[in-house]
């Protein structure tokens, strides 16, 4: 099997499991936050989205598509703000987002090649990222950097009274 195909199926196990976490995640609980400042489900799934862009769409490929007025709601760092707070899109389209940029990568990502996939990732500043090196580390990091946030998505279900869920 490709490297690039193996790398596809990773993020696409990762992202099922993520989608499980959301799969009862609905009205208020979209904007449930454990305590303010910090991620609520419907921040994650931008944050998420935005993130598999960048790490994919922009540093490997060189081909951004993502509209910046979406990602300018979910910027890294810093307190994240409530629903009540700031103007987030709707969850449906953050969800549609999410899943359009996902299928994208899926392509993208299975057709690269391993030479490809060795070439450097840089960021926009031209610098190495410190996590990873090369095309291939970015994709990786794609995957752990969403296992991190799905693990917090299973604090806020527990958090819910939700099930758990393996």
């Amino acid at each position: 099997m490709a490297l690039g195909a193996i790398l596809a199926d990773q993020l696409d196990g990762t992202r099922d499991w993520t989608l499980k976490l959301l799969a009862d995640i609905a009205g208020d609980d979209w904007g449930f936050q454990p305590a303010p400042g910090l991620a609520h489900p419907l921040f994650l799934c931008g944050h998420l989205a935005c993130a598999q862009h960048l790490l994919v769409h922009e540093r490997c490929l060189g081909r951004p598509f993502l509209d910046p007025a979406f990602a300018a709601h979910f910027p890294i760092g810093g307190p994240i703000p409530s629903v009540r707070e700031h103007d987030y899109p709707a969850p449906h389209e953050i969800r549609r987002l999410m899943d359009e940029i996902h299928a994208r990568t899926l392509t993208a990502v299975r057709a690269m090649s391993d030479a490809q996939l060795a070439e450097p990732a840089y960021g926009r500043d031209g610098a190495i990222h410190p996590h990873y090196r090369d095309q291939r580390g970015a994709i990786a990091h794609c995957s752990r950097h969403e296992a991190f946030h799905a693990g917090q998505l299973a604090l806020i279900r527990r958090l819910l009274a939700k099930p758990f869920l393996r």
